[in-house]
């Protein structure tokens, strides 16, 4: 925050910078490794100012709707903190990954005739695929080979 804020100070709309300000204060607050009761207050706080400052975003006309996935999803944030603790910097991108690899790489793949079906085969491939270097990894079956050398995919 101590960079980010004063950089934009002066040269965009205060409520803009108010809007800032949460969310920043709200990510800061969530990654913590250790998460208290007056942090959780603080963090629903830091999030009731962010839905109440984002509204410039559609005065503006910036933006026409609001309703983005990763803004919902700071709704739920302080329950999940007290059903399952810090969640240490944990970063929603990890699920953009899982999607890029699921969904875009397979679409990529496909003649787009029947994605769907498509694109399930080629996960259902590639898993099979996965799996039997698993297991062919367990038997020392690469061993001595080119494959034994390179590095196992990332999920693997």
């Amino acid at each position: 925050m101590q960079v980010y804020l004063p950089a934009i100070v002066g040269h965009l709309p205060s409520e803009i910078v108010r809007s800032f300000r949460a969310f920043l204060e709200f990510c800061y607050i969530a990654r913590r490794n250790v998460i208290t009761t007056t942090s959780l207050r603080e963090l629903k706080d830091a999030l009731r100012r962010f839905h109440e400052y984002r509204a410039i975003f559609l005065s503006s006309g910036v933006r026409d709707g609001l309703l983005l996935p990763r803004q919902h999803s700071m709704v739920h944030y302080s329950q999940l903190i007290r059903l399952f603790g810090a969640p240490n910097g944990l970063c929603s991108s990890i699920t953009e990954s899982k999607h890029i690899k699921a969904i875009k790489e397979p679409w990529r793949r496909s003649n787009r005739y029947e994605a769907l079906r498509q694109m399930a085969v080629t996960n259902q491939r590639l898993d099979k695929l996965a799996a039997a270097r698993v297991d062919f990894t367990a038997r020392r079956m690469l061993d001595g080979t080119i494959l034994s050398s390179m590095v196992q995919p990332v999920g693997v």
